[in-house]
Protein backbone atom coordinates (compact mmCIF):
# COMPACT_ATOMS: atom_id res chain seq x y z
CA UNK A 1 0.00 0.00 0.00
CA UNK A 2 3.10 2.00 0.65
CA UNK A 3 4.10 1.82 -2.92
CA UNK A 4 0.78 2.77 -3.89
CA UNK A 5 0.57 5.41 -2.25
CA UNK A 6 3.67 7.00 -3.45
CA UNK A 7 3.09 5.85 -7.17
CA UNK A 8 -0.44 8.33 -6.39
CA UNK A 9 1.39 10.76 -4.68
CA UNK A 10 3.68 10.85 -8.23
CA UNK A 11 0.69 11.34 -10.76
CA UNK A 12 0.85 7.69 -12.07
CA UNK A 13 -2.79 6.87 -12.24
CA UNK A 14 -3.73 10.88 -13.54
CA UNK A 15 -0.90 10.48 -16.45
CA UNK A 16 -0.78 10.75 -20.20
CA UNK A 17 2.17 10.05 -21.80
CA UNK A 18 3.64 8.93 -24.79
CA UNK A 19 4.50 5.25 -25.40
CA UNK A 20 8.19 6.66 -26.96
CA UNK A 21 8.51 3.90 -29.68
CA UNK A 22 9.93 7.50 -31.28
CA UNK A 23 11.58 10.24 -30.34
CA UNK A 24 10.16 13.40 -30.84
CA UNK A 25 6.82 11.14 -30.89
CA UNK A 26 5.00 10.96 -34.24
CA UNK A 27 2.32 14.02 -33.15
CA UNK A 28 5.15 16.62 -33.87
CA UNK A 29 6.03 15.54 -37.29
CA UNK A 30 5.70 18.19 -39.70
CA UNK A 31 5.35 18.46 -43.75
CA UNK A 32 8.91 20.55 -43.30
CA UNK A 33 9.85 16.81 -44.35
CA UNK A 34 8.82 15.76 -47.87
CA UNK A 35 9.81 13.08 -50.64
CA UNK A 36 12.50 14.99 -51.80
CA UNK A 37 13.94 14.58 -48.05
CA UNK A 38 13.14 10.87 -48.19
CA UNK A 39 14.69 9.88 -50.98
CA UNK A 40 17.84 11.76 -50.40
CA UNK A 41 17.99 9.70 -47.31
CA UNK A 42 17.48 6.57 -49.56
CA UNK A 43 19.93 7.92 -51.44
CA UNK A 44 22.44 8.02 -48.49
CA UNK A 45 22.39 4.32 -47.33
CA UNK A 46 25.79 2.68 -48.08
CA UNK A 47 26.13 0.45 -50.21
CA UNK A 48 26.31 -3.42 -49.16
CA UNK A 49 24.25 -2.37 -45.59
CA UNK A 50 21.69 -4.01 -43.99
CA UNK A 51 18.40 -1.94 -43.54
CA UNK A 52 15.06 -2.78 -41.79
CA UNK A 53 11.60 -2.86 -44.16
CA UNK A 54 8.23 -2.70 -43.40
CA UNK A 55 5.04 -3.16 -45.23
CA UNK A 56 1.38 -1.84 -44.17
CA UNK A 57 -1.12 -3.57 -45.26
CA UNK A 58 -4.25 -1.33 -44.03
CA UNK A 59 -7.19 -3.41 -44.96
CA UNK A 60 -9.16 -5.77 -42.39
CA UNK A 61 -12.06 -8.08 -43.17
CA UNK A 62 -13.76 -6.56 -39.81
CA UNK A 63 -12.90 -3.09 -37.99
CA UNK A 64 -12.32 -4.34 -34.38
CA UNK A 65 -13.81 -1.74 -31.90
CA UNK A 66 -10.79 -1.13 -29.75
CA UNK A 67 -7.97 -0.89 -32.47
CA UNK A 68 -6.64 2.35 -33.08
CA UNK A 69 -4.50 1.41 -36.21
CA UNK A 70 -5.29 3.37 -39.14
CA UNK A 71 -7.21 0.73 -41.39
CA UNK A 72 -9.82 0.11 -43.75
CA UNK A 73 -12.76 -2.76 -44.04
CA UNK A 74 -13.08 -4.53 -46.73
CA UNK A 75 -15.85 -7.51 -47.83
CA UNK A 76 -13.67 -8.20 -51.76
CA UNK A 77 -10.29 -8.92 -52.30
CA UNK A 78 -10.15 -6.57 -55.09
CA UNK A 79 -8.99 -3.28 -52.99
CA UNK A 80 -6.26 -6.02 -51.22
CA UNK A 81 -5.10 -6.79 -55.18
CA UNK A 82 -5.10 -3.44 -55.95
CA UNK A 83 -3.16 -2.27 -53.18
CA UNK A 84 -0.46 -5.15 -53.36
CA UNK A 85 0.10 -3.59 -56.62
CA UNK A 86 0.63 -0.17 -55.44
CA UNK A 87 3.02 -1.71 -53.11
CA UNK A 88 5.01 -3.43 -56.04
CA UNK A 89 5.63 -0.26 -57.76
CA UNK A 90 6.71 1.70 -54.40
CA UNK A 91 9.08 -0.65 -54.26
CA UNK A 92 10.44 -0.40 -57.63
CA UNK A 93 10.73 3.26 -56.40
CA UNK A 94 12.89 2.70 -53.46
CA UNK A 95 14.91 0.10 -56.19
CA UNK A 96 15.33 2.79 -58.42
CA UNK A 97 17.04 4.69 -55.52
CA UNK A 98 18.75 1.86 -53.45
CA UNK A 99 23.15 1.24 -53.43
CA UNK A 100 24.08 -1.84 -54.42
CA UNK A 101 24.10 -4.80 -52.07
CA UNK A 102 21.48 -3.59 -49.39
CA UNK A 103 20.25 -6.41 -47.82
CA UNK A 104 17.16 -6.91 -45.20
CA UNK A 105 18.08 -7.58 -41.45
CA UNK A 106 14.34 -7.56 -40.64
CA UNK A 107 11.62 -7.46 -43.04
CA UNK A 108 7.74 -7.27 -41.33
CA UNK A 109 4.51 -7.05 -42.53
CA UNK A 110 1.84 -5.27 -40.73
CA UNK A 111 -1.29 -3.99 -40.55
CA UNK A 112 -4.51 -3.95 -40.73
CA UNK A 113 -4.25 -7.40 -41.47
CA UNK A 114 -1.94 -8.54 -44.07
CA UNK A 115 -3.17 -11.91 -44.36
CA UNK A 116 -6.31 -10.61 -45.93
CA UNK A 117 -3.75 -11.26 -49.38
CA UNK A 118 -4.77 -14.32 -50.85
CA UNK A 119 -1.87 -16.67 -51.69
CA UNK A 120 -0.95 -15.79 -55.57
CA UNK A 121 -0.91 -11.99 -54.16
CA UNK A 122 1.55 -12.58 -50.77
CA UNK A 123 3.61 -15.20 -53.40
CA UNK A 124 3.85 -11.84 -55.70
CA UNK A 125 4.50 -9.15 -53.28
CA UNK A 126 7.36 -11.50 -51.06
CA UNK A 127 9.10 -12.18 -54.51
CA UNK A 128 9.06 -8.87 -55.80
CA UNK A 129 10.55 -7.35 -52.51
CA UNK A 130 12.96 -10.23 -52.26
CA UNK A 131 13.94 -9.38 -55.53
CA UNK A 132 15.82 -5.83 -54.65
CA UNK A 133 16.68 -7.02 -51.18
CA UNK A 134 17.47 -10.46 -50.32
CA UNK A 135 17.53 -11.14 -46.64
CA UNK A 136 20.78 -11.13 -44.38
CA UNK A 137 22.14 -13.89 -42.38
CA UNK A 138 20.17 -14.16 -39.67
CA UNK A 139 17.34 -11.77 -40.89
CA UNK A 140 13.80 -12.37 -39.66
CA UNK A 141 10.69 -12.34 -41.77
CA UNK A 142 7.86 -11.28 -39.88
CA UNK A 143 3.91 -11.58 -40.71
CA UNK A 144 1.37 -9.96 -38.15
CA UNK A 145 -1.52 -12.96 -38.67
CA UNK A 146 -4.85 -12.83 -37.93
CA UNK A 147 -6.57 -16.33 -36.77
CA UNK A 148 -9.74 -15.45 -38.15
CA UNK A 149 -8.04 -15.15 -41.78
CA UNK A 150 -5.44 -17.20 -42.29
CA UNK A 151 -5.61 -20.63 -44.28
CA UNK A 152 -3.16 -23.92 -45.79
CA UNK A 153 -2.56 -22.03 -48.86
CA UNK A 154 -1.71 -18.26 -47.29
CA UNK A 155 0.43 -20.40 -44.75
CA UNK A 156 2.31 -22.28 -47.21
CA UNK A 157 2.86 -19.10 -49.73
CA UNK A 158 4.11 -16.90 -46.26
CA UNK A 159 6.42 -20.37 -45.58
CA UNK A 160 7.54 -20.50 -48.90
CA UNK A 161 8.34 -16.68 -49.06
CA UNK A 162 11.05 -17.46 -45.99
CA UNK A 163 8.54 -16.20 -43.11
CA UNK A 164 10.35 -17.88 -39.93
CA UNK A 165 8.48 -15.56 -36.77
CA UNK A 166 4.69 -14.88 -36.67
CA UNK A 167 2.99 -12.83 -34.44
CA UNK A 168 -0.33 -13.45 -33.41
CA UNK A 169 -3.14 -11.02 -31.92
CA UNK A 170 -5.03 -12.37 -28.66
CA UNK A 171 -6.65 -9.20 -26.89
CA UNK A 172 -8.15 -11.55 -24.23
CA UNK A 173 -9.66 -15.04 -24.54
CA UNK A 174 -12.99 -13.68 -22.58
CA UNK A 175 -15.91 -14.27 -24.97
CA UNK A 176 -17.94 -11.42 -22.94
CA UNK A 177 -14.95 -9.40 -23.18
CA UNK A 178 -14.42 -10.08 -27.42
CA UNK A 179 -17.77 -8.87 -27.61
CA UNK A 180 -17.65 -5.93 -25.90
CA UNK A 181 -14.74 -4.63 -27.74
CA UNK A 182 -15.80 -6.47 -31.32
CA UNK A 183 -12.95 -8.55 -31.59
CA UNK A 184 -14.24 -12.55 -31.33
CA UNK A 185 -11.41 -14.97 -31.72
CA UNK A 186 -11.64 -18.31 -29.88
CA UNK A 187 -8.99 -20.01 -27.63
CA UNK A 188 -9.87 -23.22 -30.09
CA UNK A 189 -9.28 -20.87 -33.31
CA UNK A 190 -6.08 -19.11 -32.21
CA UNK A 191 -4.87 -22.60 -31.33
CA UNK A 192 -5.51 -24.10 -34.52
CA UNK A 193 -3.77 -21.15 -36.18
CA UNK A 194 -0.83 -21.67 -33.67
CA UNK A 195 -0.56 -25.53 -34.85
CA UNK A 196 -0.69 -24.59 -38.62
CA UNK A 197 1.99 -21.81 -38.27
CA UNK A 198 4.55 -24.64 -36.41
CA UNK A 199 3.57 -27.25 -38.74
CA UNK A 200 5.54 -25.02 -41.35
CA UNK A 201 8.75 -25.05 -39.29
CA UNK A 202 7.88 -21.73 -38.42
CA UNK A 203 10.48 -21.59 -35.26
CA UNK A 204 9.19 -18.18 -33.39
CA UNK A 205 5.81 -16.86 -32.34
CA UNK A 206 4.80 -13.68 -30.94
CA UNK A 207 1.71 -13.09 -29.03
CA UNK A 208 0.02 -9.60 -27.82
CA UNK A 209 -2.53 -9.54 -25.14
CA UNK A 210 -4.35 -6.48 -23.55
CA UNK A 211 -4.58 -5.47 -20.28
CA UNK A 212 -7.20 -2.53 -18.96
CA UNK A 213 -10.16 -3.88 -21.06
CA UNK A 214 -13.98 -3.21 -20.33
CA UNK A 215 -15.07 -5.66 -17.60
CA UNK A 216 -11.13 -7.27 -16.99
CA UNK A 217 -10.73 -8.76 -13.60
CA UNK A 218 -7.73 -10.23 -12.15
CA UNK A 219 -9.50 -13.52 -12.22
CA UNK A 220 -10.51 -13.18 -15.94
CA UNK A 221 -6.88 -11.89 -17.53
CA UNK A 222 -5.28 -14.67 -15.29
CA UNK A 223 -7.72 -17.53 -17.01
CA UNK A 224 -6.49 -15.57 -20.57
CA UNK A 225 -2.52 -15.04 -19.67
CA UNK A 226 -2.96 -19.17 -18.67
CA UNK A 227 -4.54 -20.08 -21.90
CA UNK A 228 -1.99 -18.17 -24.23
CA UNK A 229 0.92 -19.61 -22.19
CA UNK A 230 -0.64 -23.14 -22.88
CA UNK A 231 0.02 -21.77 -26.79
CA UNK A 232 3.87 -21.28 -25.58
CA UNK A 233 4.71 -18.07 -27.53
CA UNK A 234 8.17 -17.38 -27.37
CA UNK A 235 7.81 -13.28 -26.82
CA UNK A 236 4.65 -11.50 -26.13
CA UNK A 237 3.74 -8.06 -25.80
CA UNK A 238 1.57 -7.31 -22.64
CA UNK A 239 0.03 -3.82 -24.17
CA UNK A 240 -2.43 -1.11 -21.77
CA UNK A 241 -5.98 -0.91 -24.09
CA UNK A 242 -5.44 3.09 -24.64
CA UNK A 243 -9.25 4.11 -24.31
CA UNK A 244 -8.88 6.93 -26.85
CA UNK A 245 -12.39 7.51 -29.00
CA UNK A 246 -11.49 11.26 -29.76
CA UNK A 247 -8.86 9.81 -32.05
CA UNK A 248 -10.24 6.22 -32.90
CA UNK A 249 -13.95 7.15 -33.37
CA UNK A 250 -14.94 2.93 -33.78
CA UNK A 251 -13.62 2.63 -30.24
CA UNK A 252 -17.38 4.96 -29.38
CA UNK A 253 -18.83 1.39 -29.57
CA UNK A 254 -17.01 0.61 -26.26
CA UNK A 255 -18.63 1.24 -23.11
CA UNK A 256 -16.86 3.36 -20.98
CA UNK A 257 -18.19 3.07 -17.79
CA UNK A 258 -16.73 -0.82 -18.22
CA UNK A 259 -12.96 0.57 -18.08
CA UNK A 260 -11.00 -0.30 -15.16
CA UNK A 261 -9.95 2.51 -12.96
CA UNK A 262 -5.68 3.38 -13.26
CA UNK A 263 -5.34 1.66 -9.60
CA UNK A 264 -7.23 -1.63 -11.34
CA UNK A 265 -5.30 -1.32 -14.69
CA UNK A 266 -1.82 -1.66 -12.12
CA UNK A 267 -3.60 -4.96 -10.69
CA UNK A 268 -4.38 -6.59 -14.12
CA UNK A 269 -0.97 -5.78 -15.06
CA UNK A 270 0.87 -6.96 -11.96
CA UNK A 271 -1.32 -10.15 -12.42
CA UNK A 272 -0.54 -10.78 -15.84
CA UNK A 273 3.21 -9.81 -15.33
CA UNK A 274 3.59 -12.31 -12.34
CA UNK A 275 1.76 -15.08 -14.74
CA UNK A 276 4.65 -14.51 -17.37
CA UNK A 277 7.91 -14.52 -15.19
CA UNK A 278 6.76 -17.35 -12.81
CA UNK A 279 6.64 -19.28 -16.41
CA UNK A 280 9.87 -18.63 -16.93
CA UNK A 281 9.83 -15.48 -18.91
CA UNK A 282 12.30 -13.09 -18.74
CA UNK A 283 10.49 -9.30 -18.43
CA UNK A 284 11.89 -7.51 -21.00
CA UNK A 285 11.64 -3.47 -20.85
CA UNK A 286 8.13 -2.32 -19.85
CA UNK A 287 5.53 -4.75 -21.20
CA UNK A 288 7.11 -7.39 -23.27
CA UNK A 289 8.29 -10.87 -22.07
CA UNK A 290 10.35 -13.53 -23.67
CA UNK A 291 11.30 -16.62 -23.29
CA UNK A 292 15.27 -17.02 -22.31
CA UNK A 293 16.95 -18.22 -25.22
CA UNK A 294 14.86 -15.62 -27.70
CA UNK A 295 16.77 -13.00 -29.37
CA UNK A 296 14.82 -10.49 -27.29
CA UNK A 297 16.04 -11.56 -24.13
CA UNK A 298 19.33 -12.08 -25.32
CA UNK A 299 19.75 -8.34 -26.34
CA UNK A 300 18.54 -7.39 -23.20
CA UNK A 301 20.91 -9.38 -21.04
CA UNK A 302 23.74 -7.71 -23.38
CA UNK A 303 22.42 -4.18 -23.42
CA UNK A 304 21.91 -4.74 -27.15
CA UNK A 305 17.54 -3.96 -26.59
CA UNK A 306 16.35 -1.19 -28.90
CA UNK A 307 12.85 0.51 -29.40
CA UNK A 308 11.00 1.41 -32.70
CA UNK A 309 7.69 1.42 -34.09
CA UNK A 310 7.18 -2.14 -33.67
CA UNK A 311 8.03 -2.24 -30.23
CA UNK A 312 10.94 -3.52 -28.81
CA UNK A 313 13.54 -5.29 -31.14
CA UNK A 314 16.88 -6.90 -31.22
CA UNK A 315 17.78 -5.29 -34.47
CA UNK A 316 20.63 -2.83 -35.03
CA UNK A 317 20.16 -1.42 -37.91
CA UNK A 318 19.71 2.29 -37.90
CA UNK A 319 17.89 2.75 -40.94
CA UNK A 320 13.75 1.25 -41.26
CA UNK A 321 11.92 2.10 -44.53
CA UNK A 322 8.50 1.61 -44.32
CA UNK A 323 5.99 1.07 -46.79
CA UNK A 324 2.56 1.56 -47.30
CA UNK A 325 -0.34 3.91 -46.57
CA UNK A 326 0.62 5.61 -43.11
CA UNK A 327 3.70 3.93 -42.30
CA UNK A 328 6.93 5.60 -40.93
CA UNK A 329 11.05 5.08 -41.76
CA UNK A 330 13.74 6.43 -39.65
CA UNK A 331 17.21 7.30 -40.75
CA UNK A 332 20.04 8.56 -39.14
CA UNK A 333 18.89 11.61 -40.45
CA UNK A 334 15.15 11.56 -39.09
CA UNK A 335 11.78 10.40 -39.64
CA UNK A 336 9.49 10.56 -42.45
CA UNK A 337 5.64 9.23 -42.70
CA UNK A 338 3.50 8.14 -45.56
CA UNK A 339 0.38 10.65 -46.66
CA UNK A 340 -1.96 8.10 -44.18
CA UNK A 341 -4.90 8.44 -46.94
CA UNK A 342 -4.59 5.21 -49.02
CA UNK A 343 -6.70 7.04 -52.07
CA UNK A 344 -3.39 9.82 -51.60
CA UNK A 345 -0.64 7.66 -51.26
CA UNK A 346 -1.87 5.54 -54.30
CA UNK A 347 -2.09 8.34 -56.50
CA UNK A 348 1.19 9.84 -55.32
CA UNK A 349 3.26 6.12 -56.23
CA UNK A 350 1.45 5.55 -59.34
CA UNK A 351 2.89 9.09 -60.54
CA UNK A 352 6.02 7.11 -59.84
CA UNK A 353 7.26 9.29 -56.66
CA UNK A 354 7.37 8.61 -52.78
CA UNK A 355 4.20 9.36 -50.96
CA UNK A 356 6.07 11.03 -47.84
CA UNK A 357 3.45 13.76 -46.37
CA UNK A 358 5.20 14.74 -42.86
CA UNK A 359 8.16 13.98 -40.91
CA UNK A 360 10.95 15.55 -38.79
CA UNK A 361 14.39 15.85 -38.80
CA UNK A 362 16.84 15.28 -36.26
CA UNK A 363 18.76 19.01 -34.47
CA UNK A 364 20.05 20.21 -31.58
CA UNK A 365 19.91 17.32 -28.36
CA UNK A 366 17.05 15.29 -30.27
CA UNK A 367 19.74 12.24 -30.83
CA UNK A 368 20.74 12.74 -27.63
CA UNK A 369 17.36 12.86 -25.64
CA UNK A 370 16.31 10.00 -28.31
CA UNK A 371 18.55 7.78 -26.87
CA UNK A 372 18.73 8.55 -23.02
CA UNK A 373 14.85 7.72 -23.25
CA UNK A 374 15.18 5.07 -25.11
CA UNK A 375 17.75 3.45 -22.74
CA UNK A 376 15.27 3.72 -20.06
CA UNK A 377 12.73 2.24 -22.00
CA UNK A 378 14.63 -0.53 -22.82
CA UNK A 379 16.91 -1.04 -19.77
CA UNK A 380 16.01 1.37 -16.76
CA UNK A 381 19.38 3.07 -16.96
CA UNK A 382 21.34 6.20 -18.44
CA UNK A 383 24.68 5.39 -18.81
CA UNK A 384 26.28 8.84 -18.07
CA UNK A 385 29.72 7.49 -19.63
CA UNK A 386 27.92 6.53 -23.15
CA UNK A 387 26.12 9.76 -23.06
CA UNK A 388 29.30 11.75 -23.08
CA UNK A 389 31.16 9.66 -25.54
CA UNK A 390 28.27 9.03 -28.01
CA UNK A 391 26.91 12.70 -27.65
CA UNK A 392 29.41 15.05 -26.27
CA UNK A 393 27.63 15.93 -23.66
CA UNK A 394 29.52 17.48 -20.69
CA UNK A 395 28.83 15.99 -17.04
CA UNK A 396 28.22 18.83 -15.48
CA UNK A 397 25.31 18.90 -18.30
CA UNK A 398 24.27 15.74 -17.79
CA UNK A 399 24.51 15.70 -13.62
CA UNK A 400 22.16 18.73 -13.98
CA UNK A 401 19.45 16.85 -15.99
CA UNK A 402 19.37 13.70 -13.12
CA UNK A 403 19.32 16.14 -10.38
CA UNK A 404 16.08 17.78 -11.95
CA UNK A 405 14.78 14.35 -12.25
CA UNK A 406 15.58 13.05 -8.71
CA UNK A 407 13.80 16.46 -7.52
CA UNK A 408 10.72 15.11 -8.87
CA UNK A 409 10.91 10.93 -8.38
CA UNK A 410 12.99 11.07 -5.25
CA UNK A 411 13.79 7.59 -4.67
CA UNK A 412 12.09 6.08 -7.60
CA UNK A 413 15.21 7.07 -9.15
CA UNK A 414 18.87 6.40 -8.09
CA UNK A 415 21.32 8.91 -9.27
CA UNK A 416 25.26 8.13 -9.24
CA UNK A 417 28.35 8.92 -11.20
CA UNK A 418 27.63 6.12 -13.09
CA UNK A 419 24.53 7.45 -14.38
CA UNK A 420 20.92 7.34 -13.35
CA UNK A 421 19.16 4.25 -12.95
CA UNK A 422 14.84 3.34 -11.81
CA UNK A 423 14.72 0.94 -9.53
CA UNK A 424 12.46 -1.93 -9.55
CA UNK A 425 9.76 0.12 -7.51
CA UNK A 426 10.15 2.71 -9.72
CA UNK A 427 9.57 1.09 -12.85
CA UNK A 428 5.65 1.65 -13.57
CA UNK A 429 6.89 5.42 -13.23
CA UNK A 430 9.18 4.07 -16.31
CA UNK A 431 7.14 6.47 -19.06
CA UNK A 432 6.73 9.58 -17.01
CA UNK A 433 10.48 9.57 -15.78
CA UNK A 434 11.65 9.21 -19.71
CA UNK A 435 8.77 12.22 -20.02
CA UNK A 436 11.54 14.53 -18.13
CA UNK A 437 14.15 14.19 -21.02
CA UNK A 438 11.17 15.47 -23.46
CA UNK A 439 11.90 18.52 -24.71
CA UNK A 440 9.13 19.29 -27.14
CA UNK A 441 5.75 20.36 -26.05
CA UNK A 442 3.40 17.38 -25.05
CA UNK A 443 0.01 19.06 -24.39
CA UNK A 444 0.04 19.67 -28.29
CA UNK A 445 -1.15 15.98 -28.28
CA UNK A 446 -3.39 13.42 -26.18
CA UNK A 447 -1.19 10.47 -25.03
CA UNK A 448 -2.53 7.18 -23.41
CA UNK A 449 -2.54 6.58 -19.52
CA UNK A 450 0.76 6.34 -18.04
CA UNK A 451 -0.02 3.00 -16.91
Amino acid sequence: METESQLTRLGLFDARVPRYTSYPTAPHFSAAITATDFGGWIDAIPAGSQISLYLHVPFCRRLCWFCACRTQGTKSDDPVRAYADVLKAEVDILAARLAPGVTLSRLHWGGGTPTLMPADVIRDVAAHVLAVATMAEGGEFSVEIDPNEIDDARLDALAAAGMNRASIGVQDFDSEIQKIIGREQSYELTRRAVEMIRARGVASLNADILYGLPNQTPARISDSVQKLLSLSPDRVALYGYAHVPWMARRQMMIPSDGLPTPTERLALFETARKLFVWDGYAEIGIDHFARPDDGLAVAAREGRLRRNFQGYTDDMSNVLVGLGASSISRFPQGYAQNNASTAAHTREIREGRFSTAKGHRFVGEDLLRARMIEALMCDFRIDAAEMQRSFGITPTALSAMFARVAETFGEMVEVSPAGLSIPEVGRPLTRMIARCFDAYDLSKAGHSSAI
